[in-house]
């Protein structure tokens, strides 16, 4: 038997995606994102974040509940929290409308001040174990089928929590099939191209939100260090790359994604503004080079590139002492420009 192997993707084909509880717990704190008018997709995670995986038993005002695989009772003031409703009937409406589209079901007790709900589609999706014991609601995570979030998200107006949610179930990650994926976690929205290059318009027409609106939007949440917008000239569109989701997904350390490098891998050709023309122009600091002889022949011109994209990289990670004029640079692996 081969030996099992973790790789670091995620991948275009595969039909679910991997929900942290922590991130969801994360999503619900936040309160600088709108959660109002949605389309329902929020809601129904948020449900799924707090879903067991095996039978506990919970007691509120002295009562003791049992609660099985893909099931959570809580009170409705507690539901009203999560889903930020200024009226706890407006929480219970919530629930009624996803319960019409036969995703959930539940009851009200406790005089309806408690709520027992169900995710009926729970152990299709995810793992059920057989024994009983307590289950965290801040860690481990659950599987969200795809399919599901575009019903969801087709439903009609989304919301700005909506339009998170739907980025980072649209994210794919090293996967060969689609361009650009191999440079950080980059939204694709799944059309058949392999191409990553979206315009405002189709992302308005898939949130039912106006141009204008999208642009705000997306702009909002890259100030929030949610993600990473790269918009293109002419007619190429933008491109949206995410942050963080590295280090929630797999524990690693994110990436920085440099806009030079996204354009070359999709063909695009870049136009230097005047600020940088003139920035091209002006003498700089020469560093030392030092180069191996048995290298490569690689232009002075190219050499240069490199060492300033080097460069900036080691100082965002607090490495300053490359942006010194006087530092030397030894250059001694293999280089050739394509």
């Amino acid at each position: 038997m081969s030996e099992y192997q973790l790789q670091i993707k995620q991948i275009v084909d595969y039909p679910r995606c991997r929900i942290y509880r922590q991130f969801i717990q994360s999503l619900i704190n936040d309160r600088s994102i709108r959660v109002s008018g949605g389309s329902g997709l929020f809601y129904f995670t948020a449900l799924c974040s707090y879903a067991n995986f095996r039978t506990s038993y919970r007691r509120i005002d002295g009562i003791s509940y049992t609660i099985y695989p893909g099931e959570w009772i809580c009170t409705l003031k507690e539901l009203s929290e999560w889903f930020r409703t200024r009226f706890q009937c407006q929480a219970l409406e919530i629930l009624e409308d996803l319960q019409k589209q036969h995703l959930i079901s539940f009851l009200t007790l406790g005089r309806g001040k408690v709520i027992k709900y169900k995710i009926r589609s729970w152990q299709k999706h995810n793992t059920v174990l057989e024994y009983n014991a307590p289950c965290q609601k801040d860690t481990g995570f659950f599987f969200l089928p795809l399919s599901l979030a575009t019903e969801l998200i087709s439903r009609g107006r989304c919301s700005e929590m909506d339009i998170v949610l739907d980025l980072w179930l649209s994210a794919v990650y090293n996967d060969p099939q689609v361009q650009g994926s191999e440079v950080g976690p980059v939204i694709y929205l799944r059309n058949g191209t392999g191409n990553p290059l979206v315009t405002y318009s189709e992302l308005g027409s898939r949130w039912g939100l106006s141009k204008a609106t999208v642009g705000r939007v997306l702009k909002k949440l890259s100030d929030a260090g949610y993600l990473s917008l790269m918009a293109f000239p002419g007619r190429h569109g933008s491109v949206i790359y995410l942050q963080s989701y590295l280090s929630t997904m797999f524990q690693v350390s994110d990436v920085m994604i440099d806009k030079e490098e996204v354009a070359m891998v999709l063909n695009i050709k870049l136009e230097l503004s005047e600020d940088e023309k003139i920035a091209k122009q002006e003498p700089t600091a020469e560093h030392k080079v030092c180069v191996s002889e048995g290298l490569n022949s690689v232009s002075e011109s190219h050499i240069q590139v490199i060492l300033s994209k080097m460069a900036k990289a080691l100082m965002a990670q607090g490495i300053s002492c490359f942006g010194c004029p006087k530092s030397t640079y030894k250059l001694f692996g293999p280089m050739s420009i394509l």
